[in-house]
């Protein structure tokens, strides 16, 4: 799972790994960061991440579902 500043340092480019979606071989399921993170200024505990898996499947990532992700493969694979 992510912190909240971590979700708010993500990067267009940056993998996460999902720590409950598996793909056919068993391997959690790669999001890509696919654009600019969104942050308020009057909301400093809201974010919201642009994701991307696949050829057509896009999402956004918000404060309330960081536990759902990983930033290494390892930490869902053993955790």
């Amino acid at each position: 799972m992510i912190t909240l500043e971590q979700a708010k340092q993500l990067r267009p480019g940056d993998i996460l790994y999902h720590t409950h979606e598996v793909n056919a071989d068993g391997a959690p399921q790669r999001w890509r960061v696919n654009g600019k993170v969104k942050l308020w200024k009057r909301s400093p505990d809201k974010v919201k991440v642009p994701i991307k898996h696949g050829l057509y499947t896009y999402d956004y990532l918000t404060e309330q579902y960081l536990d759902r992700v990983s930033l290494t493969e390892e930490e869902v694979t053993n955790g």
